[in-house]
């Protein structure tokens, strides 16, 4: 049927839309293709480009170079030393068994170790570098480079590896350092990059960890081209990275190798403290251990050793071990009653050799018993009635509180590991921790440095100075960072009576210089280095009454671990103090035997900064001191100190 003139025309309309509509379409889809690609290819050029060149280009961190350490001389403890080693990266080795297959057939690797570096591998980003062996050979390097084209991903790097070139004399001051863990990473709450890359070392115990932050610097990242299997082709560029801040420590490396020698064969600690600055010149822990066994990765069997040792050689004593101080603490008793105007200098008590205490018997060490005895006395030959009595009279809130005041009691601030607080008891504290009520019994244990009472070596070197000075002195280890000097730590009066502190001091002269004195056999001849001190012995075991009435089996009779232990504690020279030093021998027996002509050695050798002349001993001990003195030259380290033609 033909159509009329309308409907031709309305059809033709109806044409011209959809025409239109359709070229509409196609010229707004021609239109947005133009414009994404214009985004693609012209306004995204440079981010499309950095990504195909990163099909080529990896960043690679560099780690820092860590902060080397010095003692107070400009000495080296710890430096880093260049290491060959071999690493892997995943996302360049392809096949990681055939790779490391086809290395092991070109260096010696054990099954342990292929083992760990796939774990490792599995455990870190495709990028980063595990390292397969550490400390090689210049021969394994030449080796690997030379079969480079069938080991992708493997690369021989020059690093830096940790040393201590004091050994054993630093361990317990310094500590190690080791491969990240993930423990490690669990108590850091942010993480640096750094810290991820597999075996990267940081500190794990003593200055190492304690100062980390400054020691291990910030990271550095290079750019390298790499071909098609992986391979480094060159270097494009490279930022370096911060490297860690360099420590002066306040030790004096000669003395602390001294000090080492002298202690050895004993479980034995020892500290010495600079009265004016509080800088801890020595701070030795016997036995000891050598570090870089750790840096390399100790073996199960020496790791066993160590720990199986009765005498922990893997323990800090001078701030981890906590014990009772024995009649060392006398003095604190002593000026607790004085200040609190209870005693005078020459008030007398009498000593039967034993005090009855709410029905039982405490016993002076003198079985017969001092009879009567005034304050000097007292702590001239030690007796153990007079400050039971006193400290019934001054009270055990008033003694605490005096001892927390000369520095027991308190976790002083040096950085090192598992630094102990030891104990100065209040009425109170046994309250919460035992559930109990104080007794009258438990104040006189306290007095003599027995019962709650408990500190540490650095503790009663803290103590010592603090009587030798009239000020709070406190310890300090680091010297300067990055050659700026840390603040002094000498100390403001500590708020005891003046009058009260001489006689203290004057008390613990007569101790070591009187004949009657407890250390008199460890006094020093040469007048203007005579020092005062005082002895102490600590009980680790009770002595019941029956034993008192068979007769108290001798010490050296026991079994090592059931002896008392053997403290003493000194300042030099009198007059004018320089010196502070605190000797503990653990189980060592009395202290007037076993830790005071280690003190005084000790404290001569620091005197005279190096061997003290012969002339300074009492002239029957002569000839065994140059014997001495001979042994411990043998054991002893040659440190070269900078500057200086002696070693």
């Amino acid at each position: 049927m033909k159509r009329t003139r309308a409907e031709t025309d309305v059809s033709h309309r109806s044409i011209s839309r959809r025409a239109a509509l359709l070229g509409g379409a196609q010229l707004l889809f021609m239109g947005g293709l133009a414009a994404r690609m214009q985004f693609l290819q012209v306004d995204q050029a440079d981010q499309f480009r950095l990504l195909a060149e990163e099909n080529r280009i990896n960043v690679r961190l560099i780690p820092p170079s860590r902060g080397e350490v010095f003692d107070r001389n400009g000495v080296r403890l710890a430096q880093n030393a260049p290491s060959y080693r071999i690493v892997i990266v995943r996302e360049d080795a392809g096949d990681i068994d055939a790779t490391l297959a086809r290395l092991s057939r070109i260096m010696t690797i054990e099954p342990e170790t292929i083992d760990r570096v796939k774990d490792e591998l599995r455990r870190s980003a495709p990028f980063l570098p595990v390292t397969i062996a550490s400390d090689v050979t210049w021969e394994e390097i030449s080796r690997v480079s030379v079969n480079a084209p069938a080991l992708p991903g493997v690369t021989p790097e020059v690093g830096l590896s940790r040393v201590y070139p004091q050994g054993s004399d630093f361990a317990h001051v310094l500590g190690y350092v080791g491969p990240v863990s993930d423990y490690d990473l669990e108590k850091i709450e942010d993480p640096e990059p750094v810290l991820m890359i597999p075996r990267f070392q940081i500190g794990k115990v003593g200055v190492e960890t304690k100062l980390e932050p400054l020691l291990r610097g910030k990271a550095g990242a290079k750019r390298v081209e790499v071909n098609a299997s992986g391979r480094v082709m060159r270097e494009l560029d490279r930022r370096e990275g911060i490297p860690g801040s360099d420590l002066q420590l306040s030790i004096d490396a000669k003395l602390q190798g001294y000090v080492q020698a002298r202690l050895d064969g004993e479980s034995a600690s020892a500290v010495v403290m600079d009265c004016d600055t509080g800088d801890l010149l020595a701070c030795a822990s016997a036995p000891t251990f050598d570090p870089n066994l750790f840096v390399r990765g100790i073996s199960s069997k020496d790791y066993s050793t160590l720990t199986s040792n009765k005498y922990r050689p893997l323990a800090s004593k001078t701030v981890q071990g906590v014990y009772p101080p024995g009649s060392t603490f006398k003095m604190i008793t002593a000026l607790a009653g004085l200040e609190a105007g209870i005693i005078g200098p020459d008030d007398t008590a009498y000593c039967p050799g034993h005090l009855t205490v709410s029905g039982r018997r405490f016993h002076c060490w003198k079985r017969a018993g001092h009879g009567w005895v005034d304050l000097e006395t007292s702590l001239k030959r030690s007796c153990d009635v007079y400050y039971y009595d006193l400290a019934i009279k001054v009270g055990i809130e008033n003694i605490s509180a005096m001892a927390r005041k000369f520095g027991l009691g308190i976790r002083h601030d040096v950085p090192m590991s598992a630094v102990a607080k030891g104990l100065a008891p209040t009425m109170d504290w046994k309250s919460q921790t035992y559930g109990q009520s104080w007794r009258v019994g438990d104040t006189v244990n306290v007095s003599i440095g027995q019962g709650f009472m408990l500190t540490s070596p650095m503790q009663l070197a803290v103590m010592t100075a603090r009587i030798a000075t009239g000020r709070s002195v406190e310890p300090r280890l680091v010297k300067s960072v990055n050659g700026v000097e840390e603040p002094s730590r000498a100390g403001e009066p500590i708020g005891v009576s003046e009058i009260n502190m001489r006689r203290m001091r004057r008390a613990m002269y007569e101790v070591v210089n009187n004949r009657r004195g407890t250390a008199y056999g460890s006094r020093i001849i040469e007048e203007t280095m005579r020092m005062a001190g005082k002895t102490g012995t600590s009980q680790v075991r009770n002595i019941t009454a029956a034993e008192r009435r068979a007769g108290v089996i001798r010490n050296e009779d026991l079994p090592w671990e059931r002896r008392d232990h053997a403290l003493f504690v000194n300042f030099a020279p009198y007059d004018n103090p320089k010196y502070a030093v605190a000797v503990i021998v653990e189980h060592g027996g009395g202290g007037s035997k076993a830790a005071a002509p280690v003190a005084r050695d000790i404290t001569l050798q620091a005197l005279y900064d190096g061997p003290p002349p012969l002339e300074a001993y009492p002239s029957k001990d002569r000839e065994r001191i140059a014997e001495q003195q001979e042994r411990l030259r043998d054991m002893q380290p040659l440190v070269s100190v900078p500057g200086s033609d002696q070693a």
